[in-house]
């Protein structure tokens, strides 16, 4: 077995949403979503968890319950950004690897978010490290929302798309989606990342890509840097986008 490196969990948080206002504080079997996120980064065994914010209301409940915040701008326009502004603003090491967990993800498996550091801890060539899945559900190879990912035989990341990646012609043709389906990964916003790499992808303009695509790991690629992907150990976790989702969650758990 090798040792889970010292890493640091940064939660993106923010108030603002035009499907789901106020998210992170929506409440789970009694708790606010942010606090199960700040949980899971606990039992993964990172060396530090912080919520970073631009909103008094997700900061105080953080800081009920005991957790670190880290207050940031309200200007930025990715998680990635708003985790840049929290490796300056504690002075983080530049090697201090940093793993993004997104603060709308209550139920990510403890498994990944150490995985996603161990992976970019064993490969000092690569930029960043991730995740991915197998696609499992038909209707996502056509889904937008369902971001795939293609790599290379060693891992490395060729490119994201909300598009259909790899394009199956026959498969397609013939509407054998489960063929189309056996070649795909789904990728999960999940992102470790040296704490040097942040500073520099920010101070990158941003790519006509990822602007497109609504997708900032495109930013890396654009500028010739590697991301390493593995398939997660663990199952993703439920995503919850809308009120819908969230009321659908909580009468499932009880």
């Amino acid at each position: 077995m090798i040792n889970t490196p010292d890493y640091v969990v940064v939660i993106p948080a923010r108030y603002a949403s035009s499907r789901f206002p106020g998210k992170p504080l929506a409440l789970i079997q009694g708790l606010p979503m942010i606090q199960h996120v700040y949980q899971r980064a606990i039992e993964a065994q990172a060396a530090r968890a912080v919520v970073a914010t631009d909103d008094k209301r997700i900061a105080e409940v953080v800081e009920g319950f005991g957790g670190e915040v880290c207050f940031t701008r309200a200007d930025h326009q990715s998680g990635t950004e708003r985790i840049a502004e929290v490796v300056a603003t504690l002075g983080l090491d530049n090697r201090q690897i940093v793993v993004n967990v997104q603060g709308d993800e209550p139920f990510i498996p403890a498994e990944n978010i150490r995985q996603v550091a161990l992976n970019l801890a064993q490969r000092e060539s690569f930029a960043m490290a991730t995740l991915a899945t197998p696609l499992d559900e038909v209707t996502d190879v056509n889904n937008p929302n369902a971001v795939k990912v293609v790599t290379d035989k060693q891992g490395k990341a060729l490119y994201f798309s909300r598009a259909t990646i790899p394009f199956d012609r026959d498969g397609h043709a013939n509407q054998d989606m489960r063929r189309t389906m056996s070649t795909m990964l789904r990728h999960i916003g999940i992102y470790a990342y040296r704490a040097e790499y942040i500073l520099r992808y920010v101070a990158y303009e941003p790519s006509a890509l990822e602007m497109i695509e609504s997708l900032e790991q495109l930013r890396a690629l654009y500028y010739g840097d590697d991301i390493h992907v593995e398939r997660a150990m663990a199952p993703p976790p439920v995503g919850i986008d809308t009120p819908e989702d969230l009321a659908r969650l909580n009468a499932q758990l009880k």
